[in-house]
Order: C-alpha cells, then structure tokens, then sequence
C-alpha cells in the first residue's frame, strides 16, 4: 500500500517511504468449479424488502466463540466489521504476544471498521494526484486494532466456500485491512461465492521491536506483528464455518508489504496448516532482519528516549507518540535518503522494524536461494506490476526526461553498465520514450525478486508456482502513472467501478477485473488458476519462465525478458 511519495527533488520517481520505515516490503491440478458471475459491479438489490443496504435486529446474525455479533447485508452479501479476533495491545500487553479478547454477552454490533494500529500514514494523502487516486478511507488510531472484517454469501449453510484472507500493504509500518476503497470485499464475494476476510494487525515499533535482550517477557516482541496475523488465522480456522467458509481451503494474499508478509508466513511453524494457497503480489523482496540488526535499532531508540535496562518498562506507558518520533529520529540519522526505486536494491543496509528472523518465532528466511520447507505444499501465485515506483504520478516533469537524463539515472542503479542495461532494455521495444525505458529498468529488480522467489519456490519439488506481470496503464493524468505500485488492486477485489479515480471505471477496466477476480478466486478454490477466461497459465518453470500477462488483451509468454534481467546482473 502506498504511504508516502518522494518530493520532487528526488526526480519523479514515485516513492513510498513505509518501504524504507517498515523494512517491510523487503520484505518480502484441475479446472476450477463454475464461477457466479455478475454481468457488472454493481448488481441489482437483492437485500430483503428491495433495500441496498439491510441494518436491523436479525438480517445478520451469527455466533462465533466470543459471542454474537450483528452485521448488515448489502445487496445479498453479509459484511461483518471490527470484529475483535484478540485484546488491546496496549499497555501492559505491548510488545507481548496476543491475547484472547474477552467475550461478551447480548449481541454486539459489528457493523464499522474498527480502530487501525497507531502509524505514521506519511505524506502521499498531500500530493494531489495520488490523493485523487487512491481514495485512502482513514480510520481511527487505536492499540485496541486487533479486528477482522468479513464478507459472505450465507450464514451457517454449510457450504463450504474458499476463504480469501487479504493482508493490507504499507510494509510493516502503515495501512490497515480498510484503507483502500477496493478492499470492501462484497463484489469479490458475490461473484466468486467466497468468503472474503480483511484484518488488522500491529505494526512498525509496536508489532517489530525487538527487546529481546530486556528480558523473556520479551522473547517475541520482534514478531509479534506476524504473530498478531498467526491468531488472526486461527481465529479463521476456528469460526469462519459460521459464515459458510471452509477452514480447510483458505488463501492468503497480500501486496507489497502485504506480500511480504505472506512470504512471512510461509516459513514461520506458527502458521502452518492455516493456509492453503499464496499470493504475492509486488512484495517478493526479503523484508525481515537480524536480531544484530533488530537489536541495534532497539538500543538507538531506547538512547534516543533516555532509557536503558534498568527502565525499559516505561516503554509500556510512554504515548506512541513519543517512541515513533524517537524511532524515526534514529532511522532518519542512520538511513541514508535515496529514492525507493533506488533503495529496494538497499534495504538491506538499513535500520526498519520488520520481522526478526530469531531462530524460532521465524526459523529462517522464508525465500533465498532455497524456500522454507514449512510450506512446501503450499502452491503461489507470484507478481508484479510493469512500472512499480518509478512513474509520473504526482510528476509530469517525468516525462520530460531527456538520453541524457536516462543515461545518468541508470547509472545510479548500475554504475559502469548504464550503456549495456539501456541497450538491452531498448532492444525489444525500441520506440518508448526515455521515461518509458527508465521505468522499466527501475522496476526490473522488483520483477527479478519475483521471479527469484518463484524459483526458490518450485526448487522444492512440492507445490507449483504461477508468475504474473500487470501491465495495464491507467488513464488517469495522461497515463503518466502507467502501470504504478498498487494498480493491480482494484481488478483482483473486481472493485474497479468503486476504484473509478484509479481506474476511470466503466467497461473496459472491468472487463480485465472480470478475468482477474476469476482467477484468483479459481486458485482459491483449487491452486490452480487456470480457469477458462484466459490463456493456458503453465506452472512456472526456470528453464521456460512462463509469466501471464494481465492487460486488456491477457496472454502468456515464455522468458520475454530474460535478456533484459540478465543486463542488471
């Protein structure tokens, strides 16, 4: 999820500092059955009485292990929102793993988004034009944030349905379950007959600081983030039958940090057996750190606070205020500032709270040269969009780039090999203009790291991966956004009429929405994604490095970009 853009001195490259402070983007068989399908986005109401939208005592109903709890029905689609999956983390409980929430009696109303981790949103909602996209639905900041959403056909009818659990982007720092239109999950359960779960979870120091070292109290506190998604998973597996969903056929997938987190899971003992199928989209890099790492940054905050040792505990009563503007104090005097295209290629040089990888809690990191066995049966869809984070959005200056200007930015990336990379990334499509080419190349390391974790993946021998690339361009702003960070969001939840300000809505958006959305839901229901509404999707293999293309005309093609990658080293 986007959270934040770069100023115009770093050179229209679009930027999204939760990737530097959330160390978190670095992370990171048969047909299916028919599919209900809805000719478009918004269907005609089918709520009782004729009414869109259905709020009262008895529409919506259901029992889970907490208690009762009342949703609302919008147009034949039960939603149920905020509903507490674990207790307050603030307090005594911070930096501890989660707890139960307490149960209640009567029925209580779960009709609204709960509160969302306290976070620094960063300041993309100040630039016009990402603004104007993506329509960022803010909620209120509370430590009390441990909820979960949902969205169902039917309540207690024993289908049985696939369960597509979403977790939100903004790397290990920022976002929610709830702050993009497109993640309201009706139209995506509707035309899949799904079940579709959002959620919240801890984040940035609250979820990843690691104080290990202060005590066992702490033993977890670097990951209990990721555990926070652990409960949340269980919590699924324990009460999802009571909104028609089947616990035994449950997919994770997330974006960016989103997908980071997904990879997360699959290599953490905690988790496993709650999932049964994977998506990652744009988060394929390795997010998590050292505790060497983890450690350093803890130490440099607590000195930037005045405390040690022998008073840690007031951490626990501290405002979150005051820890985050200490943290980012010493991230912002120990990282150095360099565009986020640029700075994927970095991350690992830099102080971010993120998912520890401390030998037990994550054995491991899940991705490398050879893939956590924990999950080996577990089958991926992997992707990513054509143009990432280098683009025009909120620059039209980009689009002025001159050779020269593209010679000496690709130098930055590739000191030395400017002239090689450019020649190789010209050669299959000679025409663009120099910004064109610069956001291919200032993308292509997100698009290795894909292909890298799919390998890594496959290598396994167990369960097969899927490798994808969006490359639809959006209209909005003369197309200068391209094919941007995020764009593929909206087609997946088949939200593209809702995502209009990214989109432009109507026909031609949905019509690739409706291929997408079937896919995803086909793999949710099977692990295979092939489905009947595109081209042959082959599993991928190294040797033929099949990617599925989603643009208005979806095809498949074999190793397209081989050379080009090869050219980055």
């Amino acid at each position: 999820m986007p959270k934040n853009s770069l100023a115009s001195s770093d050179r229209g490259v679009l930027g999204r500092r939760a990737l530097l402070q959330g160390a978190a983007l670095a992370m990171g068989a048969g047909a299916a059955a028919p599919l209900l399908t809805s000719a478009t986005a918004e269907p005609a109401p089918t709520s009782a009485g004729g009414s869109n939208v259905v709020a009262k005592a008895g529409t919506a109903t259901v029992e889970i292990e907490s208690g009762k709890i009342a949703g609302a029905v919008f147009r034949g689609i039960y939603a149920f929102k905020g509903i507490p999956y674990g207790a307050t983390t603030g307090g005594e409980n911070r930096f501890q793993p989660a707890k139960k929430p307490a149960s209640w009696s009567g029925i209580r109303s779960c009709r609204s988004y709960g509160g969302v981790c306290p976070q620094d949103k960063g300041t993309g909602r100040q630039n016009d034009e990402e603004a104007f996209m993506f329509q960022w639905c803010d909620s209120f900041e509370d430590e009390d944030c441990l909820r979960v959403n949902v969205w169902t056909p039917g309540l207690n009818d024993n289908k049985k349905r696939p369960v597509m659990v979403w977790l939100h982007g903004g790397g290990f720092a920022a976002g929610s379950g709830n702050d993009l239109p497109c993640f309201d999950g009706e139209n995506l359960s509707r035309r899949g007959d799904v079940v579709v779960v959002t959620l919240n979870h801890r984040l940035n120091l609250l979820g990843f600081m690691d104080l290990s070292k202060y005590g066992e109290k702490y033993a977890q506190s670097g990951n209990v983030g990721m555990l926070d998604i652990v409960v949340a998973l269980q919590w699924v597996h324990d009460n999802i039958a009571a909104f028609g969903g089947d616990p035994s056929c449950v997919m994770i997938f997330g974006q960016s940090g989103g997908g980071a987190k997904v990879s997360t899971l699959m290599g953490m003992p905690a988790a496993k057996g709650l999932f049964h199928r994977a998506v990652v989209h744009s988060g394929s890099f390795s997010l998590s750190t050292t505790p060497t790492q983890s450690r350093k940054l803890t130490d440099l905050v607590l000195a930037e606070l005045g405390l040690d040792a022998s008073s840690v505990g007031k951490l626990h009563s501290l405002p979150y205020a005051d820890i985050q503007r200490a943290a980012q104090a010493v991230m912002s005097k120990n990282n150095p500032r360099v565009a986020v295209a640029l700075s994927i290629t970095r991350m690992a040089e830099m102080l971010n709270f993120g998912p520890v990888i401390d030998g037990s809690v994550i054995p491991a990191p899940p991705f490398g040269d050879k893939a956590s066995a924990i999950s080996a049966d577990v089958p991926m869809i992997i992707g990513t969009t054509l143009n990432e984070f280098a683009n025009g959005m909120n620059h039209p200056e980009f689009e002025a780039m001159t050779e020269a200007d593209l010679t000496a930015r690709v130098e930055e990336f590739h000191p030395g090999k400017s002239k090689k990379v450019i020649a190789a990334f010209r050669a299959r499509t000679p025409d663009v203009t120099p910004a064109d080419l610069f956001s291919r190349i200032a993308t292509a390391s997100v698009r290795r790291a894909a292909i890298k974790q799919a390998t890594s993946k496959v290598a396994l021998g167990k369960a097969s991966a899927y490798l994808y690339l969006f490359t639809w361009q959006t209209p909005m702003f003369d197309g200068r956004p391209r094919a941007f960070h995020c764009a593929d969001l909206p087609f997946v939840f088949f939200n593209t009429d809702r995502m209009e300000n990214m989109t432009g809505g109507g026909p031609v958006p949905r019509a690739l929405s409706e291929k997408m959305a079937d896919t995803w839901i086909a793999f949710a229901r099977t692990g295979n994604p092939n489905n009947g509404s595109l081209p042959k999707w082959a599993p991928y293999s190294p040797k033929t490095a099949p990617t599925m293309i989603f643009d208005n005309t979806v095809r498949a093609e074999l190793g397209f970009d081989k050379a080009e990658l090869a050219s980055i080293g």
